[in-house]
């Protein structure tokens, strides 16, 4: 899966203050873990971050990208996908609307909830950059393995969030953080393009921020489900 990234959330990134977290704005977060990058860790949120110095270029970006090796025809990336469709099929009803976001090159995740008969959408910046994509609204949208690679999180989660119907889902896989301590052994964080990585706790003020439901499912998924204010007595 590759890194949505459009020319809005580049501005964001360049103009924010480097220390500033880029998912609940919360200003100079302290250094968490420090290597070849500085690694920041914000006390609201506890979104782990890379400061925008340390961005690659779109370019290296993209050729970082073209190195994945992955396949429709893979059942070994299939079974690890699995792990995200898996949750929300349980969830969804039957002939449901939904949008991949992060396709990358070899579209395999939308292919899958094809097979189970509900009808798809890509979006990816750098393999299927169509933004047609953002003036429909999906019953649920998948995020396999993309949101570690999100200069913007806050500006892009909130517009796929923006997307989804009421009851709406959004299924996100990424591995997580847990301590300073298996952070400094973590491979996950030595990949160039990888700059936020979340936690639990994360999750949570997410879906504390959104108002919305949150299922843990697993070690690297969680599933946000949107409520429908249109029938609370207050909705105007």
């Amino acid at each position: 899966m590759t890194a949505p990234r459009d020319d809005r959330s580049q501005a964001a990134g360049r103009d924010r203050q480097s220390r500033d977290c880029p998912l609940c704005l919360e200003p100079d977060a302290p250094l968490f873990f420090q290597d070849r990058r500085l690694y920041l860790r914000c006390p609201v949120c506890a979104l782990v971050f890379v400061p925008p110095e340390h961005f690659l270029s779109a370019a290296a970006e993209k050729a970082e990208y073209d190195k994945h090796e992955n396949s429709p025809e893979d059942p070994r990336y299939r079974t690890f996908l699995s792990r995200l469709q898996k949750p929300l099929l349980e969830r969804l009803s039957p002939h449901s609307r939904g949008l991949d976001f992060g396709s990358g090159p070899e579209p395999t995740l939308s292919l899958m909830f094809e097979e189970a008969d509900h009808a798809m959408r890509i979006y990816d910046p750098f393999y299927a950059a169509d933004d047609s994509a953002w003036q429909h609204r999906y019953d649920f949208i998948t995020a396999s393995e993309v949101v570690e690679h999100l200069h913007d999180p806050r500006s892009e989660l909130d517009r796929l969030w923006s997307c989804l119907e009421p009851n709406g889902l959004l299924g996100i896989m990424t591995k997580r953080v847990i301590d300073r301590a298996a952070f400094s052994r973590w491979h996950y964080k030595d990949d160039p393009t990888h700059v936020c990585f979340f936690s639990v706790e994360t999750f949570r003020w997410q879906a504390t921020h959104w108002q919305a439901t949150l299922d843990v499912c697993g070690n690297d998924v969680v599933v946000f489900g949107k409520p429908d204010f249109r029938d609370s007595p207050n909705c105007s």
